[in-house]
């Protein structure tokens, strides 16, 4: 990326760029820069855009050794193509006699760093990976777009913050947006502000589904759930994250059971530390049976409603009521992690 950017600061560019990665956000920021820099005064006349699979790479390169017209670039832009996952051998070949005026800008999800088209790009260019980043680097660019809007927020409301809006920075960055203008003539963003203004992300209630059956408070466990389902969530796909939150419990319940720390945990399942934090609470009121129940009883109900003895809506509620009555109470004693 300082690569990137140091390109863009010189107005030396390189031949191929090769943008990839799941942090949506900072890679269409970068690739926005990029296209600005190549193109200042946006020419449509020297400038191509393709999408997907199934491009026609004759056109591609036909189009490639058009000259530009006044101007010193010809930029061609192409995002998920898949020519990084599978073979693409001409395109490859033809990275190594590039026109020095064209600049060939991919941007993909998913690479094979072993196929021909990641290692021609790399030779030529510049390969920059756009990873999901960690909780102090997001809590960190978090509490400096509040501050420079003379906004500020404790660590603990912050961690708040970013258990509702989880850890996607295009999302993050609509609720801060919402944030400060909910907080105008403010100084300071509290976790009620939070509460008030912030859409919390699916994954997140389902959590807090999870932490109420714990808790045995069945009625609020099924109004989460109802909630879901007038937002449009499919019950299948509330099912699955069910199972993979009970999952990841499980996980967590043997993890720190043979004696690794939180942050190892955190780690291995690849969360959060606030919200290995949570799982850790939670887990803790648990045995490892009965998590180990529970996750066979999600796949269950996924049978039936596959095999059509149950429907899916039903499926679901079924499972928070079993889940959060008559709970444990003889098992709990002295269970800890």
């Amino acid at each position: 990326m300082k690569n990137i950017q140091q390109d863009i600061k010189t107005g030396e560019f390189k031949q191929a760029y090769l943008l990839y990665g799941e942090e949506t956000y900072l890679k269409q920021q970068y690739k926005n820069r990029l296209l600005k820099a190549l193109q200042p005064e946006e020419n449509p006349i020297n400038f191509s855009f393709f999408e997907g699979k199934g491009i026609q790479l004759r056109e591609l390169v036909d189009l490639c050794e058009t000259m530009p017209f006044l101007a010193e670039h010809r930029v061609v832009l192409l995002e998920n193509t898949g020519f990084f996952k599978n073979k693409c051998e001409e395109l490859a070949g033809y990275m190594k006699i590039l026109p020095d005026y064209l600049c060939l800008v991919f941007v993909e999800t998913e690479v094979d760093k072993r196929s021909r088209m990641y290692k021609a790009v790399k030779a030529v260019g510049r390969v920059a990976e756009f990873v999901r980043q960690d909780e102090k680097t997001l809590a960190r660019w978090a509490a400096g777009i509040l501050g420079r809007e003379n906004r500020r927020i404790t660590q603990r409301d912050m961690e708040l913050l970013l258990t509702m809006t989880g850890t996607d920075m295009g999302n993050l960055r609509m609720e801060l947006e919402k944030l400060i203008a909910y907080t105008e003539g403010k100084n300071t963003v509290t976790a009620q502000d939070i509460q008030t203004i912030c859409t919390t992300q699916t994954t997140s209630r389902i959590f807090e589904m999870v932490r109420a059956v714990t808790e045995r408070k069945q009625k609020k466990a099924l109004d989460l759930y109802y909630d879901l389902l007038a937002q449009k969530e499919p019950p299948m796909r509330i099912l699955f994250l069910l199972a993979r939150q009970y999952r990841q419990l499980l996980l967590t319940k043997k993890y720190l059971g043979a004696g690794a720390s939180q942050a190892e945990a955190a780690k291995e399942l690849g969360v959060q530390t606030f919200v290995m934090r949570g799982l850790a609470a939670c887990a803790r009121e648990y045995t490892e049976e009965e998590l180990t129940e529970t996750v066979r009883d999600c796949v269950n109900a996924e049978e039936a409603v596959k095999t059509g003895q149950m429907g899916d809506t039903l499926s679901v509620e079924l499972l928070i009521v079993k889940f959060s009555s008559g709970r444990r109470d003889a098992s709990m004693n002295g269970q800890s992690l």
